[in-house]
């Protein structure tokens, strides 16, 4: 289906396919909050959230953690304003608290060049944390540019572009509950 380029971009995702749906989501998510506490019994966590698309996974997972728990945010910059990275990545905001000592997880919507969280882990470990682990709502490996996996992975993708869910195609969609494809044929 064509999208003409006057097109509404208010309710046209209801016509992109549902990879994931709300339920799912929600389940797969209890499940890794219910890892993390058992990798963690007896101790306390610092989520550190990728702004923006990992916000919703964020705030979901810290309600499915029991062990204490805080977080934090950073924004990286890799992507343009269309469906591909741009390749560089650069931070924008950093964290707002010392993470020396403290058992760290990074929390993105999706691993899927490596990049962005090669960068991440790299830079957060010369703040010489306890422990530094990834959770990743969704991995795409068919794109993985640098050798890194998360410790805790939501879904497993194809090579899709995806929106919903906090993810976003050039800051729309972000408020979708669920996470659908994206047409390929979606104008820019």
């Amino acid at each position: 289906m064509p999208y003409p380029s006057h097109v509404s971009h208010a309710n046209v995702h209801k016509n992109f396919p549902v990879l994931f749906s709300t339920e799912q989501i929600a389940e797969r998510t209890a499940e890794i909050g219910r890892q993390i506490d058992a990798d963690f019994a007896g101790q306390s966590v610092v989520l550190v959230g990728v702004l923006k698309g990992a916000a919703m996974f964020l705030a979901d997972l810290s309600r499915s953690i029991t062990i204490d728990c805080t977080f934090d945010f950073v924004a990286v910059s890799s992507y343009g304003k269309g469906q591909r990275t741009s390749g560089a990545v650069k931070l924008i905001k950093d964290l707002d608290q010392p993470i020396e000592g403290k058992n760290i997880i990074i929390v993105e919507d999706i691993l899927d060049t490596g990049l962005t969280l090669a960068f991440l882990r790299k830079l957060l470990l010369q703040h010489k944390p306890k422990a530094l682990k990834i959770a990743a709502l969704l991995d795409k490996p068919s794109r993985r540019l640098e050798k890194i996996d998360a410790d805790y992975t939501g879904f497993v993708i194809p090579n899709h572009f995806v929106i919903g869910y906090g993810m976003d195609y050039a800051e729309r969609f972000r408020n979708v509950p669920d996470i659908r494809l994206m047409p390929p044929d979606f104008p820019e």
